[in-house]
């Protein structure tokens, strides 16, 4: 009998003791955030896909003993800047089955994907990148998130020249177009609002890092007036490190931009230091904004050393990533991790000799073990809901497949995740960031096991690219048929 067959029987509830499975996850605590299914069930996988979810047992050449585990959909990370084959272990050891860089992206959206194409443990996909794109254009080479360049307001030449490279991104593939608008100060309201306009012709989101605004919600108001114009998607990132200890106030903004139509969206990661490049421009100041005791609190992540007024000029000729001083409470982090605006996202950084913020290593884990577990600022379900079905629900305007991520049920793909609630948790720290989390024992990516009880295997490499179609531009409103990738 053919795999196909196999899956009609199954989908048809014709299910027997005789149908074989590849692999069978048995007798776990199965959720799926979409149906709201909680109940203990047998999940049965055949050809890289969901085909049974049962209460009776199902038979398959190889088995997992889920008694007392969690059975989850994948993790999808829509903010992951590590998209190496390192950093995808590190990915695989926090229930990641799908690692997204959507916030800067990348600049070539054809050779990023076939420089991954078989090489992935998990998922990979990746937006078009506004920053960058801009470089190309203004310098014809791209120096990355530095440079005067990026302080410049382009010329409406220019312009049409950065709408041409978006386009073509977004012909390619391209799952969102990239905004870092607090490393592209010389980015004005029309070049953005051009920006969005080309998003919204192609049914793509815009994911923006925000410009930073300490004193009014300009940075916001800017975000949330481009895509009211334009009819553009847009997703918000790292909520908790842009609002800070305002971020009640910026999801009451968010809520009321959504009530007025505007589809908006954002996400949180659960530390309260962020992480960046330290010759960005948003440290031209540094020498006057910060104390010696705030310099001493920002660590050099390659050697984990903390900085000085002597050393931090020295590391930003160098160029690297650092970790950031606490600039907000934990309180605040709380409130955004819990909120039911706010989808769950790492911002994973690139490792420098095997290192980086720890963000990077245990987001998933932590927000499993401290925020459910430990402090109960959000149930189980809820933060399931928010590490799968909503960051699958944000691109599945622009990519049907989507539609089969972030569930657990049968005809999806089998992207899993199995872990221990009692013992979940993130283990890194900023001084010792490489340390993989406990209690994620298993994870599957299009049905093959990436992590067998808690241990990587090396069979294959089964991540598959995220990628749309290669379209061409339509009228806002048009329903979208072709599929994904």
């Amino acid at each position: 009998m053919s795999r196909i067959a196999i899956l009609v029987l199954v989908w048809a509830a014709t299910l027997s003791a005789q149908v074989s499975f590849d692999l069978v996850i048995r007798g776990g605590r199965v959720i799926d955030p979409e149906s709201g299914l909680d109940l203990i069930r047998d999940v049965g996988i055949v050809a890289g896909r969901v085909a049974a979810i049962s209460e009776g047992p199902l038979e398959a050449a190889r088995s997992i003993d889920a008694a007392g585990l969690v059975v989850a959909p994948g993790f999808i990370d829509l903010h992951q800047h590590g998209q190496s084959l390192a950093n995808y272990e590190a990915q695989v050891r926090d229930g990641i089955t799908t690692a997204l860089e959507l916030e800067i992206g990348v600049e070539d959206i054809d050779a990023w994907y076939q420089d991954r194409q078989g090489k992935a443990l998990v998922n990979f996909g990746a937006s078009i990148s506004h920053p960058y794109s801009r470089q190309l254009t203004v310098l014809g080479r791209n120096p990355g998130l530095s440079g005067e360049s990026l302080a410049v307001a382009l010329t409406e030449q220019q312009i049409g020249q950065l709408q041409r490279r978006v386009k073509r991104g977004l012909e390619q593939g391209a799952l969102a177009v990239g905004f870092g608008l607090a490393y592209t100060p010389g980015a004005t309201r029309e070049e953005i609002v051009e920006m969005f306009r080309i998003a919204a012709r192609y049914g793509a989101s815009c994911h923006v890092h925000m410009r930073t605004d300490l004193e009014t919600f300009a940075n916001l108001e800017e975000v949330i007036s481009a895509a009211r114009e334009t009819g553009a998607q847009a997703h918000v990132v790292h909520l908790n490190s842009s609002a800070r200890d305002r971020v009640l106030d910026y999801l009451a903004l968010i809520e009321r931009a959504r009530a007025s139509g505007v589809d908006l969206t954002t996400e949180a990661y659960p530390y309260n230091r962020g992480s960046t490049l330290i010759q960005s421009h948003l440290f031209n100041d540094w020498e006057e904004k910060y104390s010696d005791e705030q310099l001493a609190q920002f660590i050099w992540v390659q050697t984990g050393e903390t900085l000085t007024r002597e050393t931090f000029p020295q590391r930003r000729r160098m160029g690297g990533t650092i970790i950031m001083p606490p600039l907000y409470k934990e309180e605040s982090v709380r409130h955004a991790i819990a909120s039911p605006l706010v989808i769950i996202a790492s911002d994973g950084m690139w490792l420098s000799d095997g290192r980086a913020h720890p963000r990077s290593f245990g987001t998933f884990s932590r927000v499993l073990g401290r925020y459910v577990r430990e402090e109960k600022a959000l149930t189980l379900a809820d933060a399931i809901r928010k590490m799968t079905l909503m960051p699958a629900q944000r691109l599945e305007k622009r990519v049907p497949a989507m539609r089969n991520k972030g569930r657990l049920r049968p005809g999806a793909d089998a992207d899993i995740v199995v872990f221990d609630p009692l013992t979940v948790i993130d283990r890194g720290t900023y001084a010792d960031p490489a340390r993989g989390p406990e209690g994620i024992r298993y994870v599957i990516v299009n049905g093959r096991l990436v992590l067998d009880d808690g241990r990587l295997t090396d069979r294959d490499r089964p991540g598959r690219a995220v990628r749309a179609q290669r379209i061409y531009p339509f009228a806002p409103g048009t329903t979208w048929n072709t599929p994904g990738q």
